[in-house]
């Protein structure tokens, strides 16, 4: 055992004081420092917090929300308004969806082909008459190259329009019109519209072709007419007067065969429905044949008929339907040569009757079969004036056809003959 001497007892209280102050230094140095590092953490979070709801009211802002005004809204109350900025636009995104399509299908109902281009000439739409013409692998090259040229020479803020034609066959008239589209501030792009009018142009030559083919198979005859009866009023020989008699009543006649077909015509294109009755083909066939009989017999031209056996029913009007055949019949008797055949074939077919009419006639040019079945239009003018006829035939024959959800056709060589086929729905009954 060791003995402490006097002064040893004093220093080790003192130490034990030391120790004991070192260690609650270092509690209290841990406790701080442990301290701040929850409160850095506590401020940052609150920090971050208060960043986000920031940024959260920030967003809602910008969707179009009534976000909350407060400085230090409630992170809550910012989440509630950002859900219904975001549900409204939803709605906005789905109802320009829906305006999209609407109005996509309204542009693909369009008979004008549409292409819209942006502000760099990229396409950036085309409808389907758009697609179907130049968008397609069997596209129109040369539509598609006058409208990419009319795209590219037309400049912001202006128009241009340019006519192509198309010589086919078959052949087409198409408008490009390009105009420049833009927001008020800045050019946004191109729309170009491409619009077929062919059958707007065939209308309008129709129509003048009409007019002045009429006024001429009048005026000529009228004038004959005048001048004819003017020399019998001065003649005193008696078989002179006769000729110019006889030459009176036939311009008077051709006069009003024009009137008469004109008439027949108008008729027929007004009753685009006709009284359905059951009408017998070979009863038609046999009336339009009676009716030829004797033009034919003056040309010494022979009229074979060949009626369906057993008899065909269609249904729609006799009048008409006679006019049709008397009408294809005329017009080969009118084109034969003397001493020839004029065939009249009916055949009876599944769900139809077929009328076909064959001449060996002069035949038909093949640029002219298009244009036949219009009013008052001639292959040869010359041909024509020495025939007779009004030129209105094979325009009845068409309109009778398309009154009787029928079709006509034509098979013709220049210099061999023409083959005219006149179709019909059948009626599948014989109890007439």
């Amino acid at each position: 055992m060791v003995a402490l001497s006097p002064r040893q007892p004093a220093m080790l209280e003192r130490m034990s004081k030391v120790l004991d102050l070192t260690v609650l230094e270092l509690i209290v140095t841990v406790v701080v420092v442990v301290g701040l590092i929850v409160a850095t953490a506590l401020i940052t979070a609150r920090q971050g917090r208060r960043s986000l709801r920031q940024r959260l009211q920030a967003l809602a802002s910008r969707l179009g929300s009534d976000a909350p005004r407060k400085e230090s809204p409630d992170l809550e109350e910012v989440l509630v308004h950002l859900e219904r900025a975001t549900d409204r636009a939803t709605e906005a995104v789905a109802e320009a969806s829906s305006e999209a399509i609407r109005l996509r299908r309204a542009l693909d109902a369009l008979p004008q082909a549409v292409l819209v281009t942006d502000e760099r000439g990229e396409t950036v739409f085309r409808n389907s008459k758009a697609v179907a013409l130049i968008g397609s692998r069997h596209g129109d090259a040369l539509a598609a190259q006058a409208v990419e040229e009319l795209i590219a020479a037309t400049p912001p803020g202006a128009s241009d329009e340019r006519v192509l034609e198309l010589y086919g066959p078959p052949r087409r008239t198409l408008v490009v019109r390009a105009e420049s589209i833009d927001n008020g501030q800045r050019a946004l792009g191109l729309i170009a519209v491409i619009e077929d009018v062919s059958e707007r142009r065939r209308l309008e030559d129709v129509r003048r072709d009409f007019v002045a083919n009429v006024s001429h198979e009048l005026k000529t005859p009228m004038g004959a007419v005048g001048l004819l009866a003017e020399t019998l009023l001065s003649e005193n020989e008696p078989q002179i007067a006769q000729r110019l008699a006889h030459r009176i009543y036939t311009e008077a006649f051709r006069i009003s065969r024009v009137i008469d077909d004109l008439l027949d015509l108008s008729r027929i294109e007004n009753e685009e429905s006709p009284p359905r009755e059951p009408v017998l083909i070979n009863l038609v066939m046999a009336e339009a044949a009676e009716r030829v009989r004797e033009a034919a017999n003056q040309l010494q031209i022979e009229v074979s008929l060949e009626e369906p056996n057993p008899p065909v029913v269609v249904l729609g009007d006799r009048r008409q339907l006679t006019s049709a055949v008397y009408n294809l019949l005329e017009n080969a008797v009118k084109f034969s040569p003397q001493f020839s055949r004029v065939t009249c074939i009916g055949r009876a077919e599944e769900e139809e009757v077929a009328v076909v009419v064959e001449d060996h006639g002069i035949g038909i040019p093949s640029r002219d079969l298009e244009r036949i079945f219009e009013r008052f239009y001639r292959v040869d003018a010359g041909r024509s004036r020495s025939t007779g006829g009004t030129g209105l035939g094979l325009a009845i024959v068409w309109h009778v056809a398309a009154n009787h959800r029928g079709s006509v056709q034509v098979e013709s060589r220049e210099g061999e003959g023409s083959t005219f086929t006149l179709r019909l729905p059948r009626q599948l009954r014989t109890d007439v």
